[in-house]
């Protein structure tokens, strides 16, 4: 995870990947064993991340205030899964749980919840 910054809004905002010895690994190898799914990749990885982050994540509307997005697009938008694991988080924090928290606390909350999410992503 790059260093994330909190915006004066509440929004929390950082960069999260996963790499191996060599570069960023791609979201095809935490793809399920019989092939990616055909949705993409952010859309498995959402509803995980935020239900990981469990009271930490406040609502706006109605909907929990959390974006994802990838840092690189795929070259082949038919193939969702064959770009860089890579991707921006915008997470807008509860503010009376993030007001109990260290940020350390809230980055190693997030780490955590992104780890959970990832390995979601194997299971059909």
């Amino acid at each position: 995870m790059g260093r994330p910054t909190e915006g004066p809004d509440g929004w929390w905002l950082g960069v999260l990947w996963v790499a191996d010895a060599d570069s960023i690994v791609s979201f095809a190898e935490l793809a399920p064993r019989a092939g990616p799914p055909p949705d993409p990749p952010l859309a498995r990885l959402g509803p995980s991340f935020a239900g990981a982050l469990g009271g930490l994540v406040r609502e706006e509307g109605g909907r929990l205030a959390i974006r994802l997005g990838p840092v690189a697009p795929p070259d082949d938008p038919a193939r969702p899964w064959r770009c860089p694991l890579a991707v921006r988080a915008a997470i807008g924090l509860e503010p009376m749980r993030a007001a109990t928290m260290r940020p350390s606390e809230v980055a190693e909350a997030v780490l955590v919840a992104f780890r959970g999410a990832l390995d979601g992503l194997s299971r059909p």
